[in-house]
């Protein structure tokens, strides 16, 4: 349940579907058994040729008589394919040696036909968490969706706006895409308030994770103009229809004590600027939070204490162990000492042990609502249980209430609040607001410490629950 792994790779959900068969590839989406890696291997032309790797290590695998398995190879000839993309966004898959087509009948897979067939065409499904961003390479830019207007233009160099991020939603075998309002981009120009046919594409993928959407009519979703406005046409340049798709970034504000947000300022030197992290400045100012843990900031410890901004991601100098606190957090720096303030601003890390003065607030800059998913699927309502699910295909909007620096009030799409049961079970027709803790532990991956001082997780049952002591492999949310 990964993004893309690299420039040449992406993970993907694959499903047969014929027009009598019912689309089952969201059933797929939330179980690694069915989760494929894309890796190219070679370029023939415009063709591509792949090999799909499973969860395990095993790669789909043909055997001489035509029967499909997961396992090692015995030679490449095995497991080599060539990549057909179709119009409606359907792939084939031809084993490259004996020219014979991958499909299936509906239960069995197997590879014996060399005549093109619908039984032979596949529905890919990216197995990447659905809160996304679009980057044009063309443009060089992200897409941002203008509420105001209820457009979507392709303008921006970096995603740092709330704007940027969509949500990318599988409904019935077509996609919709939601934007940070909750509007749905739409085959008339104007954004569209629910989803409809008139909201329904078709995405068409292919490896790095490149995709365009378009319409059963042919038309495709692409910049137009000097602004470029993001609407349907059918005659792009240059390949401008193809977008790459990105997880949403997880930007964040550091707030210290004094209730002053931590900034970067260049000071001059002799040699070359330094850039310095200082908590004086007023305003929200963006910094990204990432990697794996102990999170990973662009910040590197020198010499004299003091934090610069001139660090590269691989260096030790820029790991910061990080310790949660009630929604504030503690960084420990490569030294072993804490960060903290001076009193004319300056971060520095001189601390020996944590402090109220070494304690620093965090807030999401980028995001108004979560996108949860755990081990077992997204979280959300359900019309079968009366409870909160962790177990869904289409995930709710966890609209986020900003209450103090990392604690949030968490409210439902209709506006009432999450409600908690002394079973440790959530609601969502709560009508009082209610204090969760958002605590980051790496890249995209958060633990939610609930109103009762346990932690959220999810249950096999598909029960959302907020009873573990500890954040555990259960408790962590892609978001």
């Amino acid at each position: 349940m990964k993004g893309p792994g690299d420039a040449e790779s992406g993970f993907y959900c694959i499903e047969r579907r014929s027009p009598q068969q019912p689309s089952r590839v969201g059933a797929w989406c939330c179980a690694y058994i069915c989760t494929w890696e894309l890796q190219v291997t070679m370029k023939q032309g415009k063709q591509t040729v792949v090999e799909l790797l499973g969860h395990q290590g095993c790669y789909l695998v043909v055997d001489p008589d035509g029967s499909v398995r997961c396992g090692k190879p015995a030679s490449v000839q095995q497991s080599q394919f060539l990549l057909e993309l179709h119009r409606s966004g359907k792939w084939t898959l031809q084993l490259l040696d004996s020219k014979k087509y991958l499909e299936s009948d509906g239960e069995d897979v197997f590879c014996i036909s060399r005549s093109p067939s619908p039984y032979q065409k596949w529905l890919p499904q990216l197995a990447m968490h659905v809160h996304i961003v679009l980057y044009n390479p063309t443009h060089q830019c992200y897409a941002r969706a203008d509420a105001d207007l209820d457009r979507v233009w392709v303008d921006t160099p970096v995603p740092y706006l709330e704007e940027c991020g969509f949500v990318l939603r599988f409904r019935n075998g077509m996609y919709h895409l939601e934007t940070s309002s909750h509007k749905f981009v739409s085959r008339v120009e104007k954004l569209a308030k629910k989803p409809s046919a008139q909201t329904a594409f078709n995405l068409n993928l292919k490896p790095r994770c490149l995709a365009f959407l378009s319409d059963q009519d042919g038309c495709v979703l692409y910049p137009q103009g000097k602004r470029g406005r993001l609407c349907l046409g059918d005659n792009p340049k240059e390949e401008e229809e193809w977008f790459v798709i990105k997880r949403c970034p997880q930007w964040v504000s550091l707030k210290t004590k004094a209730q002053r947000y931590v900034s970067i300022i260049c000071v001059r030197s002799p040699g070359s600027p330094d850039f310095l992290l200082q908590g004086t400045s007023r305003k929200d100012t963006l910094a990204p939070a990432g990697g794996s843990s102990p999170l990973s900031f662009p910040s590197l410890q020198r010499k004299f204490k003091s934090i610069v901004a001139n660090g590269r991601r691989m260096e030790p100098e820029t790991n910061f162990r990080a310790l949660w606190h009630y929604g504030k957090i503690f960084l420990q720096a490569f030294n072993g000492r804490y960060l903290g303030t001076m009193p004319a601003g300056l971060v520095v890390a001189s601390a020996m042990h944590p402090g109220p003065g070494e304690a620093f607030g965090v807030r999401l800059a980028n995001r108004s609502f979560l996108v949860l998913r755990g081990r077992y699927g997204y979280v959300g309502s359900s019309a079968c249980h009366d409870v909160l699910q962790c177990n869904l295909l289409d995930p709710d909007c966890i609209e986020l209430l900003p209450c103090k620096p990392g604690i949030y009030h968490f409210q439902a799409h209709g506006r009432s609040f999450w409600s908690l049961s002394s079973d440790g079970t959530f609601r969502t027709w709560g009508k009082f607001a209610l204090n969760f803790c958002l605590e980051i532990q790496g890249s995209n991956i958060l633990a939610v410490l609930a109103p009762n001082g346990y932690y959220m997780r999810g249950d096999r049952s598909g029960t959302l629950l907020a009873d573990s002591e500890e954040a555990t492999s259960e408790c962590l949310w892609e978001f």
